[in-house]
C-alpha cells in the first residue's frame, strides 16, 4: 500500500518550471521497476537491469517506488521556504565546513570558478542527517515545526528506495540478499543525510565567464545518491563507454540515482562511481534558479571499505580496490567520508585542489 501522506502544519506550495523544449543530448539511461521484485523472478530480472546500469552507464531511473509525488512536492516546497529564509538566520546552522563537517548549512561563494571576474559558485546546501538518535543536529524553526513530516520521508528512502537497490545489488553479485542492506540499515550510524540544494542562476554575460559551468565533474563519496525529478536541465553524466558528457532527462515519477565511491571501492573497481556535473541550463530555463531534492546513502561508519568476497567479484578478478592494490591501510567510511568532505570544502579554486591526496591511496580529481 502507498505510504500515507504526514498530516500538513501549514500550507506549503512549490510550482515546477516548464521543461526545456531544446534538442539536447540526452543520456539513454535504463529504469529499474521495483514494482517487479515480488517474485524471484522479477527480483533477478531487476538485479539484471541494475547491475548492467551500474557497470555501463553509473546512472539510472527508478520508477515504482511507493512515495507518493504529494510527499515529494511538499520537501520541494519546504527546500524552497529554507532558502526563502533571511541569510543571516541561515548562517546560524553553518558548520565546521573546513574541518569536512557538512550536516547544516553551507552558504555559496566557497569555490571561486573565475580568476579574471571574480565569480564564486552560487551553489547552496542544507543537509540533514539521519533522524536515529546519533546526531544533535540544530535546525531553524521552519524545518522543526516539519521535523516529524521530514524524518518520515527520509525514512521512506530507506524501507521504500534503498533497501529494495542494495537488495538487487546483492542478487546481481551473488551475495545474500541482506548483505547490503545490512551495511545501510537506517538505525546505525552512518552519514547519510537528506539534502535541499539550491543553484542560484547566472546572466548570461557571466556564464560565458565560468564556462557556462556551475559545478565541475565529479564524483559522490557514498554508496548511491537518490535525486529527484528537477525540470531545470542542467546535470550532465560522463558516459563510462565513450566518454562524452550528455544530458540527464528529467522523467516524471521517477527517481535518478547515481553510484558512487564506497561502491567502487566494495567492488574492487567493478561498479564505478559515476562522473557527473552541473552546468548552466538550456536558454530556455537560464532565468530561473535550480531546487534540488536528494538523498546520500552511505555504508556504516565503522565499515572498512575492502573489497567483499562475492563471486561474481572471485570470477571476474575485481578483488582489490585502489587502497589494497597499492598496499595502503583501507579506511573506514567514516574516515573516508570526513577525508573527502574536508578536500570538497577547503575555500580553493578547483584547479587548486586538483590531485591533492585525500588519504593515501588516492588523490582529488574533478574532471572536465
Amino acid at each position: 500500500m502507498p505510504v500515507a501522506v504526514p498530516p500538513h502544519l501549514e500550507s506549503l506550495n512549490y510550482n515546477y518550471v516548464p521543461e526545456t523544449k531544446e534538442d539536447l543530448e540526452w543520456a539513454e539511461l535504463v529504469t529499474v521497476d521495483l514494482g517487479d521484485i515480488d517474485t524471484p523472478e522479477g527480483k533477478q530480472r531487476q538485479a539484471k537491469v541494475l547491475i548492467d546500469a551500474l557497470r555501463i552507464k553509473g546512472f539510472f531511473y527508478v520508477k515504482n517506488f511507493n512515495i507518493s509525488q504529494e510527499r515529494v512536492n511538499r520537501q520541494f516546497a519546504l527546500g524552497n521556504a529554507f532558502y526563502n529564509l533571511p541569510l543571516e538566520e541561515k548562517l546560524k546552522y553553518v558548520p565546521d565546513l573546513d574541518n569536512g563537517n557538512y550536516n547544516g548549512y553551507r552558504p555559496a561563494g566557497r569555490v571561486v570558478l573565475d580568476q579574471a571576474s571574480g565569480i564564486t559558485d552560487r551553489v547552496e546546501v542544507f543537509n540533514m542527517p539521519k533522524f536515529n538518535g546519533y546526531f544533535n543536529q540544530a535546525y531553524p524553526q521552519l524545518v522543526k515545526d516539519h521535523i516529524v513530516e521530514i524524518e518520515q520521508f527520509a525514512r521512506a528512502l530507506h524501507s521504500e528506495v534503498l533497501d529494495h537497490l542494495f537488495t538487487l545489488l546483492a542478487i546481481a553479485l551473488e551475495l545474500p540478499e541482506d548483505y547490503f542492506v545490512n551495511l545501510h540499515k537506517y538505525e546505525q550510524k552512518s552519514e547519510d543525510h537528506l539534502r535541499y540544494m539550491k543553484y542560484t542562476k547566472y546572466t548570461p554575460d557571466e556564464n560565458k565567464k565560468i564556462g557556462n559551468m556551475w559545478a565541475r565533474g565529479h564524483t559522490d563519496l557514498g554508496s548511491f545518491t537518490l535525486l529527484f525529478r528537477q525540470p531545470v536541465a542542467a546535470l550532465q553524466i560522463k558516459d563510462h563507454s565513450d566518454g562524452q558528457w550528455r544530458w540527464v532527462k528529467p522523467q516524471d515519477a521517477t527517481i535518478t540515482v547515481n553510484a558512487c565511491d564506497a561502491l567502487t571501492f566494495l567492488t574492487g573497481g567493478y561498479v564505478k562511481s559515476t562522473i557527473h556535473r552541473v552546468v548552466a541550463p538550456p536558454r530556455d530555463q537560464q532565468q530561473v534558479d535550480r531546487l534540488g531534492l536528494l538523498y546520500f546513502a552511505r555504508p556504516v561508519n565503522d565499515l572498512k571499505l575492502a573489497t567483499v568476497k562475492a563471486p561474481v567479484l572471485q570470477r571476474e578478478g575485481f578483488t582489490q580496490n585502489d587502497f589494497e592494490a597499492q598496499g595502503h591501510d583501507v579506511p573506514t567510511m567514516e574516515e573516508w567520508t570526513f577525508a573527502k568532505q574536508k578536500w570538497q570544502q577547503t575555500r580553493r579554486s578547483y584547479d587548486e585542489k586538483e590531485n591533492t591526496v585525500i588519504l593515501p591511496g588516492f588523490s582529488g580529481k574533478y574532471f572536465e
